[in-house]
């Protein structure tokens, strides 16, 4: 399906092709924090089929919950996340869908980290939960 967005401000614009099984909400400490949320929103994507149209992205790297060195991408006018990737520059991009015009057809299928969820967060709908975490 494709799909396109922008950051808050509108500065970043964008546009992917995202497969609908692969949207996500993770509960993560790393994605509560960027996201400034209980949780993040997202589609997992290739590389190759997500493209900034517009604007330039800010990044940064963290070590993650998972021991693994995280990409983070944003707008640096308004601080909006776009995605997060591996530090190596391979595998799939975590596009945030905060940001998506479709969000509406994207509903979550998969939650991720749910051992770091509050425990007043309640994601319905045709959603697989995820042991790990």
């Amino acid at each position: 399906m494709q799909i396109d967005g922008s950051c808050h401000c509108g500065t970043i614009t964008w546009r992917a092709t995202a497969n609908p099984k692969l949207v996500a909400v993770c509960y993560c400490s790393d994605c509560q924090t960027f996201g400034s949320s209980a949780f993040q929103y997202a589609a997992r994507v290739s590389r190759d089929s997500f493209q900034v149209t517009q604007g330039q992205l800010k990044a940064y790297e963290k070590l993650a919950d998972s021991g693994n060195a995280r990409h983070y991408s944003f707008c640096g006018d308004c601080g909006s996340g776009i995605h997060t990737s591996s530090a190596e520059g391979d595998g799939l991009l975590s596009l945030r869908l905060g940001g998506c015009r479709q969000k509406d057809q994207l509903p979550p299928q998969i939650q991720i980290w749910c051992g770091s969820a509050p425990d007043w967060v309640s994601v319905t709908g045709n959603v697989k939960l995820d042991k790990q975490g």
